[in-house]
């Protein structure tokens, strides 16, 4: 079975593992410390880590003091857990709808969305694209907004020539086992706000005001005092050799996402019922690799075909505003949403494709799809 994602590892991340189990010191401590350094390096301002991409969002929104009564912009078509780390601080998540061709944010749809209560703004940067993000920004600024971006998918994308994370508000990061560099589990803030990053700082720890430091010595505060609300949302030791690694070998990692993004274009572009999103691959570094579907198909029955042929495929994502949990009475009716999700299927990418992959992928999904 050719897998959808899967995590890429060498013997370097192994030996790196190795090497704090062989020291015993497990927890946040000097590894993570140096993860962080040289991710700040990466983005070139301050980069914090924590346990998972969901708790960088939720730490975020919280160190901008977004709570209960709170309205938080953000597309539909998205995972879960964007809408979950906004209805974590108590604020409400506000379904909007996307742009068909990049399929993320419609700003035209969200600002029909702004009320009172509205106090940020999340775009989600998906398979590795930003869409309208200097828009979004010229809206945030003109309605007082923070913007919190969802880059999951965009590790070592670029927009207008500048590194996703390397400018703007707030950019949060996911380093999970199937993203474009793995910590096994963990993510990252990143953002030039002192106030944003001390706050996450204490949070992460359980809101133990200043531990961060002491961690990082492979100590811990006995004398201290909380204030605020706080998460266990800090990154291991273990997490942080596996992060180190991955973003050394970085380089590669992105070349070999490209390429088979690339190759996939190349491998699909005469079939007519297929489309993809136009990005420009020396600015995006791919995390999927969707494929909007023309025609009348059954996609369950496609997906269940390709498997048998030795091909895992899926598709990204089940629209948030038809979940019980964030679906409202009467029904919110986003268009393009409604009308792309049905269309959409995910091809494998990871590092471990070969073009010979790409290759027998494409043309097992084109004589697969005139059977369903």
């Amino acid at each position: 079975m050719i897998r959808l994602s899967k995590s890429s590892l060498n013997e370097k991340e192994k030996q790196s593992v190795m090497g704090v189990l062989d020291r015993e010191y497990l927890g946040m401590g000097v590894e993570v410390q140096k993860f962080e350094k040289n991710l700040s390096v990466f983005f070139n301002r301050p980069a914090l880590c924590v346990v998972n991409g969901t708790a960088a969002l939720h730490l975020a929104l919280q160190a901008c003091g977004i709570g209960s009564g709170d309205e938080v912009l953000v597309q539909s078509l998205t995972y879960i857990a964007s809408f979950q780390a906004i209805s974590a601080t108590g604020a409400k998540p506000i379904a909007c709808d996307i742009v068909p061709e990049t399929i993320t944010l419609d700003l035209n749809d969200a600002e029909k969305r702004l009320t009172s209560k509205t106090k940020a703004i999340m775009p989600v940067h998906y398979s590795g694209g930003v869409g309208q993000l200097n828009k979004i920004y010229d809206f945030a600024k003109e309605h007082n907004l923070r913007i919190i971006e969802d880059a999951a998918h965009a590790f070592g994308s670029s927009y207008k020539g500048k590194r996703v994370g390397s400018f703007g508000d707030i950019a949060c990061f996911s380093f999970d086992g199937i993203k474009n560099i793995t910590s096994g589990e963990g993510g990252c803030i990143v953002t030039e706000d002192e106030f944003i990053l001390q706050k996450v700082q204490d949070a992460r720890l359980l809101g133990v005001e200043k531990d961060t430091e002491k961690r990082y010595s492979e100590s811990r505060s006995w004398d201290f005092d909380v204030t605020e609300q706080g998460w266990r949302y800090h990154m291991s030791n273990i997490m942080a050799a596996i992060g180190i690694v991955q973003l050394d070998r970085f380089q590669e990692i992105q070349e070999k996402r490209r390429n088979l993004a690339t190759h996939y274009t190349y491998c699909l572009k005469d079939n007519s019922n297929f489309s993809f999103i136009d990005h420009d691959y020396s600015e995006v570094v791919p995390h999927i690799f969707p494929i909007q579907i023309r025609g009348s198909f059954d996609r369950d029955k496609l997906i269940r075909a390709m498997a048998e042929a030795g091909v895992q495929t899926g598709y990204h994502y089940h629209p948030n505003h038809l979940l019980t949990l964030y679906s409202k009475k009467p029904p919110h009716f986003l268009p393009n949403t409604e009308t792309i999700f049905p269309t959409l299927l995910t091809l494998p990418l990871h590092e471990d494709l070969s073009f010979q992959d790409v290759d027998f992928i494409s043309s097992t999904l084109n004589h697969t799809y005139g059977n369903c």
